[in-house]
């Protein structure tokens, strides 16, 4: 009885301990989408540099804390080659995404991945959706499209839509597959992973060349590529060992609050009502899905 006590307690603890790496993670996020405006790049020239610099980062730590580098088998090598590649589109959709639609819309077009994702995941659990996630995730799909600003059926705004919808689902895509066939890595551990293999996967369509970048430029690659992507994703993953990607991805709908608060204190945009509105639709929703998670163990 004493064991089984145990047991609970630590599970309880490494899920609460998940859950605030998740929150770090997307406060992080939040402030990436800044970068597909502030750095004078195409976004697959980005996703590439983001990524080698990330990848980098997480060698360097893992080798000074002496971690194992290497796969178990070759089926993980396999599998750490498909996430790299999922989640590679998956960052140049998302930049090419903002920059077409602009970062607002680009990210509420993003943000359709946590319902992409309640339905997705119980396609490999063999289960059907929880009544609880479908009502948040209406309640999260309703906020967002509060938080539209304006809606345009430009061209450009269209296809940024379009663009920011399917990197949802490969972001979806990448999430459900880690949790159920890579999760057993650490989350740096499995992170250079997959910024190493998208960043070799598109380094040759790269357009403008290393010795082309401004110094301007260099200077946020690497904060966008060490602050912004090898820290929160290296979070995001570890968090996936306890968490659920549903849960997960409803958690992370915080991002459009934070990209807005940052927008506001670096860019100063401002945001009218119907955000504010939206905003608290989506902030209550993970409230309720963070709490929802911590209780539901005890």
């Amino acid at each position: 009885m004493m064991k089984s006590t145990s047991q609970t307690f630590s599970l309880i603890k490494a899920e609460q301990q998940s859950l605030l790496y998740l929150h770090i993670a997307v406060f992080l996020f939040g402030g990436t989408a800044l970068f597909s405006k502030l750095i004078g790049l195409p976004a697959l020239d980005i996703t590439v540099y983001r990524t080698g610099i990330a990848a980098l980062a997480l060698f360097v730590l893992l080798t000074l804390q002496k971690k194992q580098l290497t796969l178990a088998s070759m089926k993980d090598y396999g599998i750490a080659i498909l996430l790299g590649c999922v989640v590679g589109i998956h960052w140049v959709t998302y930049f090419a995404g903002m920059q077409m639609a602009g970062v607002t819309v680009g990210i509420i077009a993003f943000f359709t991945y946590p319902v992409i994702t309640v339905f997705i995941e119980p396609l490999f659990n063999k289960t059907v959706p929880k009544v609880k996630d479908m009502i948040t995730a209406l309640m999260v799909v309703i906020g967002i499209v509060l938080l539209i600003p304006e809606v345009s059926f430009g061209n450009q705004i269209t296809l940024g839509i379009v663009t920011g919808i399917i990197s949802a689902v490969f972001f979806a895509l990448r999430n459900i597959l880690h949790k159920n066939y890579f999760s057993h890595y650490s989350g740096p551990h499995t992170m250079l992973y997959q910024t190493l293999v998208a960043c070799l996967m598109l380094c040759l369509f790269v357009e403008v060349p290393p010795s082309q970048v401004t110094e301007s430029d260099w200077l946020l690659l690497l904060l966008v590529g060490m602050v912004f992507t090898a820290i929160p994703h290296a979070l995001f993953a570890s968090s996936l060992r306890h968490l659920s990607a549903t849960t997960a991805g409803l958690i992370s709908c915080l991002q459009p609050l934070y990209g807005s608060v940052l927008a506001f204190l670096l860019l100063h945009e401002r945001s009218d009502i119907l955000t504010m509105i939206g905003g608290l639709l989506v902030i209550s929703a993970a409230i309720f899905e963070t709490w929802s998670v911590s209780k539901g163990r005890r």
